[in-house]
Parts: structure tokens; C-alpha cells; sequence
């Protein structure tokens, strides 16, 4: 047998067909988190959840898996709610990365409803601050009222 025969049954790390992944790498491949170290945070702070409840770093999954996956700030959190379509150990573009899940409608109504309250709360801000002699004028009609 020759030295370039030995590897060959060897299967690779890049399986676009895998039955089981960590979920992890899997939340680094769609896309979700920019590095696996993110995504390690994520999980290890609860921001990821398989099943309702939470999870480790290791957690193996598959597909038909739903996962509940909450990003963004605290002022701005998004919570989305995905069925695992496709496991892949690749990362690719942001069309390849939507292909390996499904949003379900519930999640999808909840964040529509959420970003819409968000420009609703936005409309009751001023879109400048205020100059030196409004703040003046601002300052006397609160003690005028107290």
C-alpha cells in the first residue's frame, strides 16, 4: 500500500452530511455567532437553549432539532426560535448559512412584533437635543412645577 492510500477510508471534518454535530461549531457554521468562542459564551450563559432547557458547550445535536437562540444587546434582544435543517463543519456565506435552518412562524411573528415596538418607542424620542437656552427654559418649567 502506498503512502497516499492510508488516509483515504478516513472520513473528513467537513461533512456536509453529518448525523450528529456539537452544537457549538453548529451555531458558528450558520452563522449566528462570528466565533466559536462567542458561541461558547452564549450557550455558557444561557442564551442558547436545546429543547426548552439549557445546554453545554458539547451538546450534540441533529437534524429536526429546535433550538431558541437569543442575540443582540440587552436594549435590542432578538429571540429566534430554529428548526436545524442541515449540519455542516464549514463555514460559508450567509445564503449557504440559511440553508442549514428554518425560523418557525411563531418566532418570526414575535420578532416582527417586537422590532415594531422598538420604532414605536423611537417615534417619542426628539431628533436633536436640546440647545443651551431650551435646556434653560426646560430647567425653569420643572421648577415652576415643583
Amino acid at each position: 500500500m502506498s503512502k497516499h492510500n492510508k488516509n483515504h477510508n478516513q472520513p473528513s471534518h467537513s461533512q456536509p452530511d453529518a448525523v450528529r454535530m456539537r452544537l457549538d461549531k453548529w451555531l458558528w457554521s450558520a452563522r449566528f455567532y462570528r466565533t466559536r468562542t462567542l458561541a461558547k459564551e452564549a450557550i455558557e450563559s444561557g442564551r442558547v437553549h436545546y429543547a426548552g432547557s439549557r445546554v453545554k458547550t458539547s451538546k450534540e445535536i441533529a437534524v429536526g432539532d429546535e433550538l431558541s437562540i437569543r442575540q443582540g444587546s440587552a436594549t435590542a434582544m432578538t429571540e429566534k426560535t430554529v428548526i436545524v435543517e442541515s449540519l455542516t463543519a464549514q463555514r460559508g456565506n450567509a445564503i449557504a448559512a440559511q440553508v442549514l435552518y428554518s425560523e418557525t412562524e411563531e418566532s418570526e411573528e414575535r420578532r416582527a412584533y417586537y422590532a415594531e415596538q422598538r420604532k414605536l418607542a423611537n417615534l417619542a424620542r426628539p431628533d436633536n437635543k436640546p440647545n443651551k437656552k431650551e435646556r434653560r427654559d426646560i430647567q425653569r418649567f420643572k421648577n415652576k412645577q415643583d
